[in-house]
């Protein structure tokens, strides 16, 4: 028996449904749409399988849906959009595996179950028949009870499944932890033997599972299945690092456990996740044992230098590297925060976080991961004074948008000088100055530069 909320979605699908019947072929949902369906979602990205190669598949939708997109093609993968629904629409496969290959020989198949049978857990290996007047489910491999019972398995071994496709071991990782699942003793057996096949793969694929990953709602139980088993070893050893033996006379934190809790603390915004990821990566490097405790200095800045190599290994776009590394680097600069700041260290702040100032404060809070709930308080309550600083300031002198009075030509006229470093020394002297006292008016600034030309050794 269907349930009922499956009706909506079965029959936005019938205009194709009937055709592909029409022509006498059957078309099946399946993969993380049915899965879904089966929690009591709406997907809107939705994957069928057809016994149709895809030249017929082809044929069949013409006419019938819009936006075809034949990319996929040779894959034996059509997609199109119905309505609101994104549609992918793959003829039966039951793909041969190289042992030293990431990419698969694509084989057609006629039988559903072996088309399951290639799909990386149970939880996916579920079809929901619609070319019939009675929609049937097809769960060969138990899945429906699986995702009732939460439980984490392959529809194939496990040994097998993962040397095919290494990355369903990542993938293993993000649904234990979106989907609250458990993974079958066999499963994790497993990945300790085949972690090593990750070398296979591409450095873009790991990191598209792993940013998946870290936006989840709640991702600490991938996070923790990633440094629990040898998984983040093969692609981010420094991750694996966190785990510090306990000091037992110092007492210092668990890094990778306080790691963890601040990337679940934090908004599920990938550049954010990845700056609490990778804030305190370089502890381990940078830990130093003395008469007064565990210390880490300099971890910032070496954090930042390892950061920029990780996500530069992992092929991340340039400017998203920079943006982690710069949050990396800043994220002890708000502690100390007290009234006792001037003015010009409230604008350096601003000035240095840039258009990163809303993540680095959430950061500095979610760095807080203290018991003590005084430290948290106190925590709150400098940061919430600093936000209303820094609006009396940004109301005061138009700090978000802060520039020297005088531009690059006002210099050169002023000082009779050409384009040179001469011009950019005079620049920052003046941003220097404007940061400490605020806006000058246009007469003190020319002033200023005058006085500080004097005594510049270029002018005599």
């Amino acid at each position: 028996m269907i349930p009922d909320r499956f009706q909506p979605t079965i029959s936005q699908l019938q205009p194709i449904a009937a055709r592909f019947e029409e022509h006498g072929f059957r078309l099946y949902i399946v993969g993380g749409a049915l899965r879904d369906l089966l929690l009591g979602e709406n997907p809107t990205d939705i994957d069928l399988t057809t016994d149709a190669e895809p030249s017929d598949i082809l044929s069949v939708l013409t006419g019938t849906v819009h936006s075809i997109n034949r990319a996929g093609e040779r894959f034996g993968t059509i997609a199109c959009s119905l309505g609101s629904l994104r549609l992918e629409i793959t003829t039966h496969r039951c793909d041969v595996y190289a042992h030293t290959s990431r990419k698969p020989t694509v084989a057609f198949s006629t039988s559903l179950t072996d088309d399951l049978a290639r799909r990386d857990f149970t939880i996916n290996a579920i079809a929901l028949e619609i070319t019939t007047n009675e929609p049937a489910l097809i769960d060969p491999y138990h899945g429906v009870a699986d995702l009732a019972a939460r439980h984490l398995r392959t529809p194939i071994s496990p040994e097998v499944s993962f040397s095919e496709d290494p990355l369903r071991m990542l993938r293993a990782a993000r649904f234990i932890a979106r989907l609250n699942l458990e993974p079958e003793p066999g499963l994790i057996e497993a990945i300790h033997t085949l972690a090593p096949r990750l070398a296979i793969l591409s450095r873009e694929r790991i990191r598209d599972e792993l940013n998946r990953i870290l936006t989840l709602t709640d991702p600490t139980a991938g996070l923790v299945f990633l440094v629990t088993t040898p998984l983040a070893r093969f692609f981010m050893p420094a991750l694996a690092d966190l785990r510090l033996e306990q000091d037992p006379v110092h007492h210092h934190k668990d890094v990778l456990a306080h790691t963890i809790a601040v990337v679940q603390k934090c908004s599920p915004r990938l550049r954010l996740r990845l700056a609490a990821l990778l804030h305190d990566i370089a502890k381990p490097r940078t830990r130093e044992f003395g008469p007064d405790g565990v210390t880490f200095h300099f971890h910032d800045v070496v954090g930042a230098r390892m950061a920029t190599a990780i996500l530069t290994e992992l092929r991340y776009p340039k400017d998203l590297t920079k943006d982690v590394a710069k949050l990396v680097a800043l994220h002890l600069r708000f502690h100390g925060y007290d009234a006792s700041w001037s003015d010009s260290a409230v604008r350096r702040y601003v000035r240095d976080a840039g258009e990163l100032y809303d993540d680095l404060n959430e950061l500095t809070v979610c760095d807080a991961t203290t018991r003590n709930q005084h430290k948290l308080d106190m925590m709150a309550h400098n940061m919430k004074e600093f936000k209303e600083r820094v609006i009396r300031l940004q109301e005061a002198d138009a700090l978000k948008a802060l520039r020297p009075t005088l531009d690059g030509d006002d210099i050169m006229t002023l000082l009779n000088i050409p384009p040179s470093r001469e011009v950019g020394q005079a620049l920052a002297y003046l941003l220097e100055t404007e940061l400490d006292e605020g806006p000058l008016p246009r007469e003190t600034a020319i002033e200023r530069i005058l006085t500080w030309w004097s005594n510049h050794p270029s002018s005599r």
